[in-house]
């Protein structure tokens, strides 16, 4: 049996930022991922300027980046200006290879093509080896193994379904409609040389099947041709329940900290997994940034539990949010992981 101080189940952008913190103070650290490849997922690659400032990425990862948002309603226009800009685009395989650079460049070992069959305590059971643990850490998604294991349910999910199309757009656009979205939305999010099109919204406000339906009649209406690609969808978990269970921690999707309100989960999943690894190496760290992040998700919870349900209401108070945001009684970043 192999021993590690920390298994990592998971090489998306919380297991890859724990995994580097943790290999920088010596420990030894591993990371299983189930994938071949690291960094590609479903997902419109939105990540706000302000956590790429704090999270301290590259620019030559930036795809585009965003001073103005327009964000369409069936009653109004409106479009959010700034000095500098408000949200920047990244490519999630890039963002990935470089995370999972940063681990190993700090030690860490990660193995890709490896599918967790078995937890325990203390071990975890590989196809072909187990692995001992003194800490284990689920950042595997929102379908989370991990979490199965802690017998901790999952009941508030949402679902992404996206286009990455070979055309290029210039605007970033939000489009609001509770007739087509009910407390969803459709998103159009230009990369470099592609456009992020799609849909997002609470599963049990919407479900997938009709999602695709109405995203369909929406790209139509508006003259976009999602024939250039084959859709692909994700689950997105904001069901929060906590992130430290003994010796075992969720990070990201697994623990449930994407935004309710926005399906947003790049920036909580890297502030969790650094939390998470600092906390490990030291017991007596104050997660404050990680608290703080976890108020704002809550907020967003129920901010998308009250859009959820009555179509009337729902129409009412999301025309009233960008009206305020549009005359600026409301910030934009009040819809932000900040």
């Amino acid at each position: 049996m192999d021993n590690f101080h920390t298994v990592i189940i998971g090489a998306g952008p919380a297991g890859l930022a724990c995994a580097a913190f943790l290999a920088r103070q010596g420990l030894k650290v591993i990371v299983v991922e189930r994938n071949q490849t690291i960094g590609p997922k479903v997902c419109a690659g939105g990540i706000p300027y302000h956590a790429q400032q704090d999270l301290k990425l590259p620019a030559d990862l930036i795809e585009r980046s965003f001073p103005e948002q327009h964000i369409h309603t069936p009653w109004q226009k409106a479009v959010i200006k700034s000095p500098i800009p408000i949200i920047s685009t990244v490519n999630r395989k890039k963002l990935g290879q470089w995370l999972a650079g940063k681990a190993l460049d700090s030690g860490a070992l990660i193995i890709t093509s490896a599918r967790v069959c078995h937890i325990t305590d203390s071990y975890i059971c590989l196809k072909d080896r187990k692995i001992a643990y003194k800490y284990l850490v689920g950042a595997d998604g929102s379908s989370s193994t991990v979490r199965r294991h802690l017998k901790i349910p999952t009941s508030q999910t949402g679902t992404g379904i996206n286009y990455q199309l070979p055309v290029i757009r210039q605007n970033m656009e939000w489009h609001l409609g509770p007739k087509s979205f009910h407390s969803g939305y459709a998103w159009v999010f230009p990369h470099k040389q592609t456009t992020s099109i799609g849909i997002y919204a609470d599963h049990s406000d919407l479900r997938p099947a009709v999602m695709q339906e109405r995203l369909q009649a929406w790209a139509k209406l508006h003259h976009l041709d999602l024939s250039a690609c084959k859709p692909k969808a994700a689950l997105i978990n904001f069901d929060y329940r906590g992130w430290r269970f003994g010796n075992t921690f969720l990070a990201g999707d697994a623990s449930g900290l994407a935004s309710g309100f926005t399906g947003e989960g790049i920036y909580p999943a890297i502030i969790s997994g650094q939390t998470i690894a600092k906390t490990i190496a030291n017991p007596d760290h104050d997660p404050r940034h990680l608290n703080r992040l976890i108020k704002q998700q809550q907020r967003h919870n129920r901010m998308q539990k009250f859009f959820t349900g009555n179509k009337v209401v729902c129409q009412i108070a999301m025309e009233v949010l960008v009206l305020a945001v549009r005359c600026g009684l409301l910030k934009f970043d009040l819809l932000e992981m900040h």
